[in-house]
Parts: C-alpha cells; structure tokens; sequence
C-alpha cells in the first residue's frame, strides 16, 4: 500500500507532466540546419516543412529529452548501450496521439506497430550505442529498440520485428 507521501509525490509528479507536456508539444518545430536523418507525418500538431511534415536532424533529436538503457540483442554481440529519444517523447513533442506507427527503412523494410508496444516498453530511437553515432549502413544512423533484456515479451518475433534498423521515415496514424 502507497503511503501518503508517495501518493502526493506521485501526483505532484502527474501535475507537472500534464502541466509541461502541452506546452512543449505547442513550441514551434525549428527547421534542421544539418542533413534529415527523420521525417515523420500523418496525426502531427507540429511541423516544419511546408507540406506539413516534421523533418529532424540529429540535432533536434539530441534536443528531445535523452533515454539511454543496456541490453543484448540478437543483432549484437553483447551488451550494448543504447541511447536516444523516446518514442513516447517524440511523439509528446510533436503533440501527436496517433496509435499506429508505420516505420519505413532507407532500404524500404516496413513495419506497423501499435504505439501502445513503445509506450509500455520503452521503445527507443536510437541514434548512439555505446557512447558511439550509430553508422549509416550499419543499423543506423537511427535504430528502434526496446530494452529486450528487461521483459521475455520483448524477446519475441513480435518486438524483434518492430527494432527498424536504419529508420529513415515514420507515419503516425
């Protein structure tokens, strides 16, 4: 049973989020002044390009708040640690709340998935991995993953095929 105290924590904690997520949903979206490596459309409030799409850099993305987690994966050999942009978090910025993601590849490998599996599972933009820039060409320069270690559900051909590697564009519906 919560005590009182970590029921007011909890709350004052809610407060803020739903107090500060609004309005930095609402800021305009600058405009990448390095090469798009992200562009995202369909059910977005924010965009920045004239069609109404929102175009990133690596640079917008660094600026989103930065969610880093160690974990194995199939790909790898090892631990690696992964560190980028939430989904969640994205999606929060661009005051989208779409529940559909459709995720394409620069080599045109496509998957939908419900936002509801990057919500409750942590799923991660990443676009460094062990302090490293993840490579174009080499699963990046942005890789969705969720942390596989840290539930057997995400270890599943259910996760595994929605860890885009490469991710080049995404459509939120």
């Amino acid at each position: 049973m919560m005590t009182l105290r970590a029921v007011l924590i909890s709350a004052v904690i809610l407060l803020g989020q739903l107090v500060l997520a609004p309005s930095m949903a609402l800021e305009p979206l600058p405009s990448p002044s390095g090469p798009v490596i992200l562009t995202i459309d369909g059910a977005i409030d924010v965009s920045n390009t004239e069609d109404g799409k929102a175009a990133f850099d690596l640079a917008m993305l660094e600026a989103l708040p930065r969610s880093s987690f160690t974990t194995t994966t199939i790909w790898t050999d090892g631990p690696q640690t992964f560190e980028g942009a939430s989904i969640t978090d994205l999606m929060a910025r661009l005051g989208s709340k779409a529940g559909e993601i459709n995720a394409i590849a620069t080599n045109d490998y496509e998957i939908r998935f419900p936002v509801s599996d990057a919500r409750d599972h942590a799923g991660l933009i990443a676009y460094r991995a062990n302090g490293a820039l993840l490579p174009p060409g080499n699963k990046g320069p942005l890789w969705i993953v969720f942390p596989f270690d840290s539930d057997p559900l995400l270890q599943t051909e259910r996760f595994q095929s929605e860890s885009i590697w490469s991710l080049a564009t995404m459509t939120l519906r």
